[in-house]
């Protein structure tokens, strides 16, 4: 007497040549050289330590007012110029801007004392002031991106140098909104995790711990881009693109331990930005101090800094012109995608003093 099997039907047959060819692909890809980036056409202007200042030139220059890019401590900032026709600093060229980047460079052990207030009060203050007489400008735009940004707003807070226009994308203001394990927010803000311990033994943040940090934060789907990949292998401009992604995204850099150490006590445990009360040096970084004109950028699927975490800044500062948009995208996905161009150059065009 013959039986049927429930299942049959249910679970699609394999078509083992079409897996095969998949995984062939896959293989093939993984193993490959890693994908060039940074294509835009740049010259050094400065450099200090381990930083270095590049200028991207204008195309043909159409706007008076250059833009000068902030980035985030936490990784490299080649994820703005990542492939040709999607970069973000060769589209804003093409725009007829004059952009500079101040790239932080990799800390070594002997960085360690490298503080927050070093980078901004010594890095940033000298690099801009190099990029305004290097431009002939007598004005200049800061555009911060994530952790770039709210370096940006607290050296805007703070400056002497004429900042005409301020914008900030996937920026955390408010720290107190915290994404990530519940247990490393309370851990931290009660002092059962003892930042300063980790620091005086290491020096400086490894880039593995770096990594991991990000990995608890997107966890459980962390490895969602390598089924992606797998799923869509046969694609060659989606492998393309994902291959320079995951690229960066494992090409962490270390952090200073200083810096590292005032980002968690001041910022992340004591919310000292919001509440007015951060010191860099003997200044105080009160936002209300900033009167450029602000554009605020948020992106609605952005699962790494949320949009209650960059919307107080509209509140907090001075600035007369303030524009707060949210953008259909993630955090990443603004820059890798070149939207962030567009959305820069619609709102700065009418900014920038156009020639």
């Amino acid at each position: 007497m013959a039986t049927e099997t429930p299942l049959k039907g249910f679970i699609p047959e394999l078509d083992y040549e079409k897996e095969m060819n998949r995984w062939s692909h896959v293989f093939k890809f993984l193993s490959e050289p890693e994908p060039e980036v940074g294509h835009t056409p740049r010259n050094e202007v400065w450099r200090k330590n381990k930083s270095v200042l590049w200028h991207y030139p204008a195309k043909q220059k159409k706007y008076e007012i250059p833009l000068f890019f902030v980035y985030s401590l936490f990784n490299k900032p080649y994820i703005l110029d990542i492939a040709p026709k999607v970069s973000v600093i060769e589209g804003l060229t093409n725009s007829g801007y004059e952009v500079y980047l101040l790239d932080w460079g990799s800390p070594g052990y002997e960085d360690k004392k490298i503080g927050l207030d070093t980078y901004i009060d010594k890095y940033l203050r000298t690099a801009v002031k190099r990029a305004i007489r290097h431009s002939e400008a007598d004005e200049i735009t800061l555009v911060g991106y994530c952790l770039g940004g709210t370096i940006a707003s607290i050296y805007a807070s703070i400056a002497e140098e004429p900042i005409k226009n301020l914008i900030v994308a996937t920026v955390p203001i408010d720290f107190k909104p915290f994404v990530g394990p519940d247990k490393w927010a309370e851990g931290m803000r009660n002092g059962d995790m003892n930042i300063d311990h980790f620091i005086d033994v290491y020096g400086v943040v490894p880039p593995q711990v770096v990594d991991g940090m990000f990995r608890a934060i997107g966890a459980p789907i962390y490895f969602t881009n390598y089924t992606m990949l797998l799923s869509r292998a046969h694609d060659q401009r989606y492998v393309n693109k994902w291959r320079r992604m995951n690229r960066w995204t494992l090409d962490q850099v270390p952090f200073a331990g200083e810096a590292y150490r005032q980002l968690a006590n001041n910022l992340f445990k004591e919310n000292k930005l919001v509440k007015g009360e951060l010191m860099i040096g003997n200044k105080k970084a009160d936002l209300k101090n900033i009167k450029a004109n602000l554009f605020v950028v948020s992106g609605s699927r952005d699962n790494l800094i949320l949009e209650e975490q960059s919307k107080p800044i509209m509140d907090l500062v001075s600035s007369e012109d303030k524009t707060y948009f949210v953008v259909e995208t993630g955090h990443v996905g603004l820059a890798l995608s070149g939207l962030f161009a567009k959305i820069v150059d619609q709102w700065v065009s009418t900014r920038s003093n156009q020639l």
